[in-house]
């Protein structure tokens, strides 16, 4: 089978390599997947340079989160030849995989593979984090990397529930994209002063903020809660730690905490997890929800992919399809 390795953390651009490797056989308790479409994710890319929550054990297979089809079944019966499936484990930049049955999650028949390789990490972190967060109908949210695909989740599902939103964005285009999208107010930070714009559009500024970047966005994230906010960190784009403000914390009694879904679902009793299901499948499914998907590669044209997922302003996901 083909399969997109590393064998040293580094630049993915320089680090990651097509082989050929035998098909892998399921063991007790597992299924064997053909995996038939993937996405790239912000997670991939620090799991190749050593940058994630969990470390690779080299040689790795990259990727987080993939869609595909049953090729052998598991000897409970439980999912049949042919079942399709999604599923998130550790490398799935390959032509197939064995994942524990427990592992495995049915795909609606209406739903396409498009969709359904990128319908658990991002959606589920949104849907998660608002729940989480607490915040309530009329309350104000700040979304930074607000394009992101987590971003563009965020926003709808916040709306949904009329939470006004705010988001940073760093291109020009970006601002009516969001807008359309349900955006109540949409900031270019490389172009306005966030910490000042956004309190005053929000009358003293938001309740809590979803941060994907740390470094010095982030910090200008913070200064932008009104008193007693939150802030919630998920991710760190820009690879830089978050200088903290401590008197703002003091002042303010502001609260900073991390976000990992992992943590969330290994947290989460199986009766809240059915319910987020159901409820982040029927966002998936409902025809007005927006799911942006600019590029299809296949797996052996990952160079070419990994191209297309580092332009700037890039308003949708990338996927490795075959």
């Amino acid at each position: 089978m083909k399969e997109v390795i590393f064998e040293q953390i580094g630049n993915p651009s320089e680090v990651l390599k097509l082989v050929d490797s035998p098909i892998p056989q399921p063991k007790e308790g597992q299924v064997l997947i053909k995996i038939t479409a993937r996405n790239i994710n912000p997670a991939d890319m620090m799991f190749i340079q050593g940058r994630y929550g969990i470390q690779p054990v080299l040689p790795s297979s990259a990727g987080f989160e993939a869609v595909g089809v049953v090729e052998k079944a598991d000897e409970s019966g439980k999912f049949e030849k042919g079942t399709r499936v999604m599923f998130s484990a550790i490398g799935t930049w390959k032509e197939y995989i064995c994942i524990p049955v427990s592992s495995a999650i049915p795909v609606p028949k209406e739903m396409s593979d498009e969709i359904a390789c990128q319908a658990f990490v991002n959606p589920f972190t949104a849907h998660a984090m608002i729940e989480k967060s607490g915040l309530k109908e009329g309350d104000w949210l700040l979304i930074t990397a607000g394009a992101s695909a987590f971003g563009k989740f965020a926003i709808q599902m916040a709306k949904a529930k009329g939470i006004q939103v705010a988001a940073t964005v760093r291109q020009e285009d970006q601002i009516s994209y969001l807008s359309n999208l349900g955006a109540d107010l949409v900031v270019n930070s490389e172009k306005e002063k966030i910490h000042e714009v956004i309190p005053e559009k929000t009358n003293g500024g938001v309740h809590a903020v979803f941060d994907a970047v740390s470094g010095k966005l982030g910090a200008q994230a913070l200064s932008c809660l009104r008193k007693n906010g939150k802030m919630m960190v998920f991710g760190a784009l820009s690879l830089n730690t978050m200088p903290i403000n401590s008197g703002l914390m003091i002042f303010k009694n502001l609260k900073i905490e991390g976000f990992w879904l992992s943590t969330w679902m290994a947290e989460t009793d199986p009766k809240e997890m059915n319910e987020a299901f159901l409820k982040v499948f029927s966002f998936l499914m409902n025809g007005d929800s927006q799911i942006d998907v600019v590029g299809k590669f296949p797996l052996e044209s990952f160079q070419e992919a990994l191209n297309a997922y580092q332009m700037p302003g890039r308003n949708g996901k990338i996927l490795l399809i075959g």
